[in-house]
């Protein structure tokens, strides 16, 4: 049977590994969008970058409401659903930091400052989510 998992629980989950993140924005018609994305936790923020003319970055400047789901494919299946709003960084010091230190999570601290490098410039966007709501499972098919 299906057991929440604690605060810590569900932030250890999330931080494992090279999960990545299913992310939903709103489109302007009200449709979703999804998209995977690599992302870090911040506190009680979820970090991530993406690029200022892509679907998700024009949905996000737009409208910052956000779903994302993280989970585990295999038995017994654990996930975590985080909802929240986004805010927009633009400052290119900061976006080639977290770009670097997202690089280094999920490529390994070796090409760190490549993915800062690659992709710390202009036209590309530091998103922060203040996380307002969690539901986190695990052991779903026990």
């Amino acid at each position: 049977m299906a057991q929440n998992m604690t605060d810590t629980e569900w932030r250890e989950f999330v931080s494992h590994g090279t999960r990545t993140a299913k992310l939903s924005t709103v489109r302007a018609d009200g449709s979703p969008h999804i998209a995977p994305i690599w992302f870090l936790l911040d506190g009680d923020e979820l970090v991530f970058n993406t690029g200022k003319s892509t679907v998700k970055g024009r949905n996000l400047t737009r409208d910052g409401r956000v779903a994302l789901c993280v989970d585990d494919d295999r038995p017994p299946f654990d996930y975590v659903l985080l909802q929240g709003r986004a805010r927009i960084i633009e400052d290119l010091d900061e976006v080639r930091h977290w770009a670097g230190r997202l690089g280094a999570r999920y490529m390994g601290e070796e090409r760190a400052e490549e993915f800062g490098a690659r992709n710390g410039v202009p036209g590309e966007l530091l998103v922060r989510v203040a996380i307002e709501k969690v539901l986190a499972q695990k052991a779903i098919a026990d």
